[in-house]
């Protein structure tokens, strides 16, 4: 296999993309699409967001040291690729997508009635890296949608039709492969 050596870039790719709901006071909820994002601890709960200072909800979850990490999906797409695309500094996000405000139970920032699974978060650290500062935050809380849970209570979450992001362009996620380590499990042995 050929193979090209291109300049450093980020090519870590899918990534989730998420709708980040902020808010510093009742006046400006806001919605802000993030593919930058992820899991940095189990214990405590901890996760990340990036986001450019020059974006409307950077100044917004600064002041507030708080937001919702909103999962989407293929029946909201459009709505997260909007949020991504248009400024909260000239429209309400939420009137102009008919996406529902739901309250929070632990932070200011509303959640997303539509999106499966809401992470409520405290920001504990800034890091300015560069284009984009990262936002560390402590998980205090996750909302899930009870149509995802199965009859054990046991979240479902293929079923949702999660979408990715993947250099500009949004996919659904793929088809089941396989269970963590599945690889290595041992067959039964038939009597």
């Amino acid at each position: 296999m050929s193979k090209q050596t291109w300049k450093a870039g980020n090519m870590v790719y899918p990534l989730p993309a998420v709708m980040v709901t902020c808010q510093s006071n009742e006046e400006n909820a806001n919605i802000i699409t993030v593919a930058w994002t992820g899991t940095i601890c189990t214990n405590p709960a901890m996760v990340y967001i990036s986001v450019r200072p020059e974006r409307h909800s950077y100044g917004i979850i600064k002041e507030s040291m708080e937001f919702v990490i909103n999962l989407t999906t293929n029946k909201i797409v459009k709505e997260t690729d909007k949020c991504g695309v248009v400024s909260g500094r000239d429209v309400d996000k939420f009137e102009l997508t008919g996406l529902t405000k739901q309250k929070a139970n632990m932070v200011k920032a509303p959640l997303i009635e539509e999106s499966p699974v809401n992470i409520e978060c405290k920001v504990e650290q800034i890091l300015e890296l560069g284009s984009h500062h990262m936002f560390i935050a402590k998980v205090l809380c996750v909302n899930v949608d009870e149509s995802y849970l199965d009859e054990t209570g046991r979240l479902d979450l293929h079923k949702a039709g999660l979408i990715t992001y993947s250099h500009g362009e949004y996919y659904d996620m793929g088809e089941y492969l396989g269970k963590f380590g599945y690889s290595v499990k041992k067959k039964k042995k038939k009597k």
